[in-house]
């Protein structure tokens, strides 16, 4: 094919990824519900995912030569439930134990991981709006 280097840019950066995998949407919540739906590749892709991040948490486990506590947050950290449930399962090994009933909490700053867990799980509402207004008076304020 014949593409400019916009067209390349446009490829990689808006149409691949999730929305290159599903086919359906680079919204994970559009994803989660095709999946439901019995969307293959939408499964493939919410699939796909948490296992790069299951690695992600992983890799920062050995690097650090152990852990102490793990905290989801961001939109789909807070909002995942599943994805929380898939990775805290695959780190048993740690001696990871959640609470399956606070980890169905969507929005809350709570501790999900069991008194017995090896390694305290938190979920930790972002506030995207909050940090931007603090940035932006920082900046102003040097003006």
């Amino acid at each position: 094919e014949n593409l400019s280097a916009a067209d390349i840019n446009n490829i990689c950066n808006k149409k691949s990824g999730m929305l290159g995998i599903s086919g359906v949407s680079n919204d994970n919540r559009d994803i989660a519900a095709a999946a439901e739906s019995g969307n293959e590749r939408a499964k493939l892709a919410t699939d796909m995912q948490r296992y790069q991040i299951l690695k992600f948490v992983g890799q920062y486990i050995a690097a650090m030569n152990g852990v102490d506590a793990i905290a989801f947050t961001g939109g789909i950290g807070e909002n995942d439930p599943e994805l929380r449930e898939y990775v805290c399962e695959n780190l048993a090994y740690l001696g990871v134990k959640i609470d399956k009933d606070l980890n169905k909490l969507r929005g809350k700053e709570v501790k999900i991981s069991t008194n017995e867990s090896g390694v305290d799980i938190f979920v930790i509402p972002t506030n995207e709006e909050l940090a931007i207004a603090r940035d932006t008076l920082e900046i102003v304020s040097k003006l």
